[in-house]
């Protein structure tokens, strides 16, 4: 098996004296963990941070062999790191990604919207500018693994316009006069969500509590409380940012 690929870096794991495991999420072949010798040397540890885009060629024996890769940087978002918020952001989002996938099924659509939100990252002046990108990457994984949310449609009539609000238990909207009895036990459906653009800070918030209730319910309970604890660093972050917390 051998092939090249683009690539984005999403963890690295050590893994003998010098050399780790990465990570690596592919338009093509889906997550991909592949051995990178002296990956921990000074000269490919910039080029292994999460978040970078890599030329990675990888080869192995056998199909159920460990594949070894060399990567070569395309482009590099390290200077970002040095900024808590979009740090946290590009942390949060690959390994959310390299936890959340089995490794070897192709998602093009999630690495499309991966590497569209690490490029709003990179962009945006401020988070209000890729806070959207990242609900609807949540929102497009849950999909993808099986977990979808049901947004086109009340719940209760079957009605498709003034969705407000989303069932904690079945994922399923409602609309706002169905709503309006269940006052603080439904999930509040920010309009951006279904109608695009980027969102208040407010809706902002709404949304990544949608997101979040879902993620922590249906795949991050079963994989690790650090990931949580990570996602609601993240969280509390974009809070303070957007001046509500």
């Amino acid at each position: 098996m051998r092939y090249g690929t683009i690539a984005i870096v999403c963890a690295l794991r050590s893994h003998g004296e010098h050399g780790a495991v990465a990570r690596l999420m592919t338009p093509g072949h889906g997550l991909q963990a592949a051995y990178v010798r002296g990956a921990r040397g000074r000269r490919m540890r910039p080029v292994l941070m999460a978040g970078n885009v890599v030329e990675a060629q990888l080869s192995a024996r056998t199909e159920t062999q460990l594949p070894q890769a060399t990567v070569e940087l395309v482009h590099s978002r390290g200077p970002l790191l040095s900024e808590p918020l979009p740090a946290a952001a590009i942390e949060w989002a690959t390994v959310l990604t390299a936890t959340a996938l089995p490794e070897g099924q192709p998602y093009p659509r999630l690495y499309q919207t991966l590497e569209a939100l690490l490029d709003a990252i990179e962009a945006a002046p401020s988070a209000s500018g890729w806070g959207a990108a990242l609900v609807r990457y949540e929102l497009l994984l849950l999909a993808e693994l099986g977990f979808g949310l049901d947004l086109d449609h009340c719940a209760v009539t079957g009605a498709s316009d003034q969705l407000v609000a989303v069932s904690p238990k079945s994922g399923r909207a409602v609309s706002a006069a169905q709503a309006e009895p269940y006052a603080g036990k439904l999930l509040p459906l920010p309009p951006f969500v279904r109608e695009g653009g980027q969102g208040t800070w407010a809706e902002i918030d709404e949304g990544l509590a949608l997101t979040g209730h879902f993620l922590l319910r249906d795949l991050i309970a079963e994989r690790s409380r650090g990931l949580a604890e990570a996602r609601s660093r993240l969280v509390e972050r974009l809070r303070r940012a957007g001046g509500l917390g």
